[in-house]
């Protein structure tokens, strides 16, 4: 993987997060928290799981060895979640922007939640971030259609390229 690559993955993930969150903004309060049955009980605790899920990988790609994912009553709102997001995308780029060639090919090994060891080359951690993304993002899908409410635009990757070179 190139650093292009690399950034343009970010770019996607950045650009269908922001469609899912689109979305949600149209939920009142009471739809954002309530429980409906999924992985995660409802829609901010589904998308406080995916924003920590990138917390986590960042604080591991600059020496952190986070040891779970921060509690969802930690975004009371969408408003908290999209701080929170605008203060961490800029980290992730310019950290992913730094790594160059070389430095996407580098391994890190790290410590999971469950106390297991993993080892990663950087471009596959970064895939992976991008590919959880997306998995949380269609359960938002999901979600939104149980609550009456209209789904997010096309997230799809093709799309995402379409857009860029339309």
């Amino acid at each position: 993987m190139t650093p292009d690559q690399a950034g343009l993955l970010l770019d996607y993930h950045r650009w269908a997060r922001e469609r899912a969150l689109d979305a949600v903004a149209v939920l009142s309060p009471e739809q954002f928290a309530r429980a409906l049955g999924n992985s995660f009980p409802s829609v901010r605790d589904t998308l406080a799981h995916l924003y920590g899920a990138d917390e986590v990988w960042y604080s591991r790609w600059t020496g952190g060895s986070p040891r779970g994912l921060p509690p969802p009553e930690r975004f009371p709102d969408l408003a908290a979640l999209r701080t929170a997001w605008a203060d961490l995308d800029p980290k992730m780029r310019a950290f992913v922007a730094g790594l160059g060639t070389g430095g996407l090919q580098r391994t890190l090994t790290y410590r999971a939640f469950n106390g297991q060891e993993g080892t990663l080359a950087y471009w596959q951690m970064l895939q992976h971030v991008v590919n959880h993304g997306s998995y949380h993002r269609g359960q938002v899908t999901t979600l939104l259609r149980q609550l009456g409410a209209m789904p997010p635009k096309s997230m799809d990757l093709s799309s995402f390229y379409r857009e860029r070179t339309g």
